[in-house]
């Protein structure tokens, strides 16, 4: 996936406006997000299933730019002191530390018109579909709004404090979390004009990935380190807020997890292609240790 990493990270920056304007700070904003980095989980899996279902990897491109584009703002609007107020985002100040919580909030909105921009543009069209790109607008659109991770958001919200109740988590969760993860594997397959069975498939693969994680992340919230997990543990306790350890156990949870990748990877089966990356992918998230 490494090749994906560098197309990826050129192609992001690529679609970026031009610096030469009288914005060009809500541009550098944009830019000082995007470049954060991270493990590019989500455009890796557009790729990953596009490649499965024999498309053209250029045709993903423009999708898997979108999608990053999508959680990055996400990301600099969570951090915003009306929400998480976090001063730190993978080891560098937050977005609203640095450019101001005006900037920073305008960069996010920015960025997720952006990303429907590309997916629209002539470019992405000659290259995958007219029909394709329609799709996958409405697609992302549905996973990333009130139905979907802007949605999970406010559950959070308004449980903030309270002793939720699981099938509360859970969908706060599978919106929060899961829906992006699913929005980028469903991505993949349309961009390479999959059939209706496939993109299924791809979805509750994203699915079961998505929830897995965040059930692994409870985890790790009271097993690991701080030194090991990179970030301070045990705050879901301290805030008494509800998790699917305090709700369930850790040894449930565990359960949870690997039925959950066994799921995913069995929905690979629908596929004629190797599947042998995506089934490691699942197992690395089930057993990651930060």
């Amino acid at each position: 996936m490494t090749d994906y990493i560098k197309q990826t990270e050129q192609a992001l920056y690529d679609y970026l406006p031009d610096l030469n304007c009288r914005e060009k700070e809500l541009i550098e904003s944009m830019k000082y997000s995007l470049e954060a980095g991270g493990k590019r989980v989500r455009p890796n899996l557009v790729f990953s299933f596009n490649e499965l279902c024999n498309g053209k990897t250029e045709a993903a491109v423009p999708f898997a730019c979108a999608v990053e584009m999508i959680h990055t703002y996400s990301l600099i609007h969570d951090d915003l002191p009306c929400m998480d107020n976090d001063d730190m985002r993978r080891g560098k100040p937050s977005n609203h530390k640095v450019y101001g919580e005006d900037i920073a909030l305008l960069a996010g909105d920015a960025l997720q018109s952006l990303a429907f921009e590309i997916m629209t543009s002539d470019k992405a069209i000659s290259q995958s579909s007219a029909a394709a790109c329609c799709k996958a607008v409405n697609t992302l659109a549905a996973y990333c709004g009130a139905r979907g991770m802007v949605g999970g958001q406010v559950i959070d919200i308004i449980n903030e404090n309270k002793s939720a109740p699981i099938e509360v988590l859970r969908e706060m969760d599978y919106k929060k979390t899961a829906c992006l993860i699913k929005a980028a594997c469903e991505l993949g397959c349309i961009s390479a004009n999959a059939d209706d069975k496939l993109i299924k498939s791809a979805s509750e693969y994203g699915e079961c990935i998505g929830i897995a994680f965040q059930i692994q992340d409870d985890i790790l919230d009271v097993t690991s380190t701080d030194e090991e997990l990179g970030k301070p543990v045990g705050s879901d306790n301290e805030n008494a807020k509800s998790t699917y350890v305090s709700l369930l156990g850790i040894e449930k949870c565990r359960k949870l997890v690997a039925e959950l990748t066994d799921k995913a990877k069995t929905a690979l089966n629908a596929f004629d292609g190797d599947t042998t990356a995506l089934c490691d992918f699942a197992d690395y998230l089930a057993s990651r240790k930060k």
